[in-house]
């Protein structure tokens, strides 16, 4: 089974005010599909963005083999730098 660590949005599509939660998800999944585990999330209307993230359950999940998204990793390393 290959795990992605991706973006799954809620919210609000009225406004156009989306929400993300950061999941562990199967990699053939829909983006709204049932997540396995969900690591953090991320609100990208706030100014500045605010980004939440369980650093133990990444690491739990990059040593399964998970493999992160674009997005997602430059999330983590802006956090790593903060």
């Amino acid at each position: 089974m290959e795990v992605r660590i991706r973006l799954q949005r809620i919210g609000k599509s009225a406004k156009k005010r989306y929400n993300y939660r950061i999941v562990a998800i199967k990699k053939q999944a829909k983006r709204d599909s049932r997540t396995l585990d969900i690591l953090g999330y991320y609100d990208p209307a706030k100014k500045p963005a605010v980004v939440s993230l369980d650093q133990q359950k990444l690491e739990k999940w990059i040593k399964q083999g998970a493999q992160m998204s674009d997005t997602v990793k430059n999330l983590a390393k802006k956090l790593k730098k903060a």
